[in-house]
């Protein structure tokens, strides 16, 4: 990370994204090696954020049929996997991580993933409110919980499997520049493209993020990496993180000159563009029944939080995807896979 910073002229590393494995529950309850230093990280500096891509369901890359997803889930629903979010949120609050954002369950709306959403929308929302109900009850915690699907229609409308607004404090979405030939007004435009999500995130007083984004299939596009990065510094963005391996990135992949010209142009020396407002404290008490998105039908609600005070939104933080089990910049995992 230290060279990524000093290649964008000594910007401010204010966010680190990195992934639990998904092979088997142990992985769920965090490597307390790895999270403790993430966590070391993110306490050497108060302006610093971790964000924690947490599987709903193990294996969650093993090409699962929808049948067994669709079971899975239901176990989920019913608590038969309370104890792995238990661990690791009592893990995460004990070496230091207690203010984490988690990437709970991400890009759900696609076929990737063992925890996608499409198979048992409903068993979906209730395992993510029973989740998010067990990693609060831990005391000390201060977690964010971020819903970030993929951009577009994808395997399902995200919005199908939105569980609640007392359950979510942030409206993510991984946004790549797909399909060949797609221009950022189409990516914009799109349903349950980027303007969707801004506009169903501000209907509920919440800021946006961008866990994922990068180029994927239409070559060296700068005009892309200029429009994003607007697009971020002009909305109410909590975060982002770029994906920099090949063919996504700008640092490690030496296929897109033209795009890391541009990328370093408009990040270098970046301290971390400010924003007007913070980032909404989660609740204290809990919530009203919240207005549902269209095919969402409404779900028992979680415990909500205990305390924890607004943090400050990161608007354009030049950021990366690290890997386990060292702190790194090279990202692993989601990005990668096909269905993009």
């Amino acid at each position: 990370m230290r060279q990524y910073a000093q290649w964008l002229g000594d910007a401010n590393m204010q966010v680190g994204h990195t992934y639990l494995a998904g092979n088997d529950w142990s992985d769920i309850e965090g490597e307390a090696m790895v999270l403790g230093l993430w966590s070391q990280w993110r306490q050497a500096d108060p302006s610093r954020l971790l964000v924690l891509g947490v599987p709903m369901l193990v294996p969650n890359e093993a090409n699962v049929p929808d049948g067994e997803v669709a079971r899975l889930l239901a176990q989920g629903e019913r608590g038969d996997f309370d104890a792995h979010f238990l661990k690791l949120a009592r893990r995460l609050v004990a070496l230091g991580g207690a203010d984490t954002v988690l990437t709970l369950g991400w890009e759900m709306n696609g076929t990737t993933y063992t925890h996608r959403c499409k198979p048992d929308p409903s068993a979906w929302k209730a395992y993510w409110r029973r989740i998010v109900g067990v990693m609060r009850s831990v005391p000390g915690q201060r977690f964010r919980f971020d819903f970030a699907p993929s951009r577009g229609l994808d395997a399902v409308p995200w919005t199908k499997c939105y569980p609640g607004d007392d359950v979510v404090d942030i409206i993510g979405m991984d946004s790549y520049d797909q399909p060949a030939g797609g221009t950022f007004d189409d990516y914009v435009r799109e349903p349950y493209g980027l303007q969707d999500q801004v506009e169903f995130a501000a209907k509920r007083g919440k800021p946006v993020s961008y866990p994922e984004w990068g180029l994927f299939r239409n070559g060296d596009n700068p005009e892309y990496v200029r429009r994003m990065v607007d697009w971020i510094r002009t909305h109410d963005t909590a975060y982002q993180t770029v994906t920099d391996y090949c063919p996504h990135g700008f640092f490690e992949c030496d296929r897109n000159p033209r795009s890391a010209t541009t990328f370093k142009q408009l990040m270098s020396g970046s301290k971390g563009a400010p924003v007007p407002e913070g980032v909404p404290a989660p609740p204290t008490a809990p919530a009203p029944a919240p207005e549902d998105p269209p095919d969402a039908p409404a779900v028992p609600a979680a415990p909500a939080v205990p305390g924890g005070g607004a943090t400050p939104s990161r608007a354009a933080s030049p950021s990366t995807r690290p890997t386990a089990p060292k702190p790194t910049h090279k990202p692993t995992g989601g990005a990668r896979h096909a269905r993009h």
